[in-house]
């Protein structure tokens, strides 16, 4: 081991942590692009993987130390839902909302407006053809928000309308291609679309459910009480990105950071609509950014009681639709022993104790890829 100026030792070896190539893995990026990880004496290698299915396991075997995860996941893996039962915990939300219902051109150019509107299409075309619409995961947040929506409609999700899972990279191309007739995903991956003229934004979660937990950081309890000095110092630098990452101003430099191909990998101009603005909705509506991403006003990394609630609700309320057996139904537990405040506030100390945040000032533009 060795030691840095702060008195911190390092680790030989890197901690792996796992994304999705979404917008809101912007904190995980910049921390590594601009040496906010080094400065906490953490060498990290980030890991771009292609489902959250996989994300899962790999956190639950060890093969990845911390991922960036939708806020139901660690609820999850604990609950043993779709996996083997492993106890995981977050001690920060890594940002609120920022998620997108897009229909396909084909039924705006129909009239398709709004649910109400689908609902009319599926009765015309009732017995002829099955509407499909993608989510990113069964238990998230899309799938909570796309059938929020369809029920506005007075649609059915269960009977009138098929909901299948697809990567979020998937989305565009097949909407393209007509195996979708819409989708409910996180930016860019709405932009892509929308730009490509292939789909058109008909929703966002900041109108479904304001300030809903989206990402979360995630790992397994025994990295967390094993490793809980790196786990904290981790959580302090990523503190400081999603400080950067709101605001304004920093917005551009995030767009140009993810569209490389090792990261998000979609052109910059359709990252800019969802981080920095104007993102669109339907034909000439359009909404100023950085609204739609919330990484940390509104208090949005506090784990708090009141976000594991939400979860809780939503999770149970998806997997009662499932008829999924579990072992148990008090949530007591899984509130109190998956969002950790106590790490959270150790690593809020430690992040305070830095004398020069580097979120504190615009960061000149690194090379991509050239992060520690």
């Amino acid at each position: 081991m060795s030691r840095i100026k702060s008195g911190i030792l390092r680790r030989i070896e890197p901690l792996r942590v796992g994304f999705l190539p979404v917008s809101d893995c912007a904190p995980l990026v910049y921390a590594q692009e601009t040496g906010l990880f080094a400065g906490y004496g953490l060498e990290v290698e980030l890991s771009r993987e292609s489902g959250w299915a996989a994300l899962r396991d790999k956190v639950i075997s060890g093969e990845l130390d911390a991922a960036h995860a939708p806020a139901m996941l660690p609820f999850l893996a604990n609950l043993g839902v779709e996996s083997d039962p492993c106890a995981c915990v977050s001690a920060m939300v890594l940002n609120l909302q920022g998620n997108a219902i897009t229909i396909s051109r084909q039924l705006w150019d129909q009239g398709v407006r709004d649910a109400a509107g689908l609902k009319q299409e599926i009765y015309r075309h009732w017995r002829k053809k099955t509407f499909t619409f993608g989510v990113v995961f069964p238990y998230s947040s899309h799938h909570v928000l796309l059938r929020q929506w369809l029920k506005s409609g007075g649609i059915n999700p269960e009977t009138e309308v098929r909901v299948v899972t697809v990567p979020p990279t998937q989305m565009f191309p097949t909407l393209k291609l007509g195996y979708l007739d819409g989708f409910c995903v996180g930016e860019p991956w709405t932009s892509v679309a929308v730009q490509a003229e292939v789909g058109v934004c008909v929703a966002t979660s900041a109108e479904l459910a304001p300030l809903h937990p989206e990402k979360v950081l995630m790992v397994r309890q025994s990295f967390s009480i094993g490793r809980a000095e790196e786990h904290e110092r981790m959580i302090a630098a990523l503190l400081e990105a999603c400080a950067f990452c709101d605001e304004p101003q920093n917005r551009p430099l995030l767009s140009e950071m993810l569209a490389h191909p090792q990261y998000v990998n979609a052109p910059a101009e359709c990252l800019n609509a969802g981080l920095v603005g104007p993102f669109k909705f339907g034909e000439h509506r359009s909404d100023p950014c950085p609204n739609l991403n919330i990484f940390h006003r509104q208090d949005a990394n506090q784990p708090t009681d009141a976000k594991a609630a939400w979860i809780m609700d939503q999770l149970y309320e998806l997997l009662e639709l499932e008829s999924a057996k579990l072992a148990f139904y008090d949530r007591t537990p899984v509130l109190k022993n998956v969002f950790r405040p106590d790490i959270f506030e150790r690593a809020k100390v430690l992040a305070s104790e830095r004398t020069t945040p580097l979120s504190a000032r615009l960061m000149e533009p690194v090379p991509v890829g050239s992060g520690p």
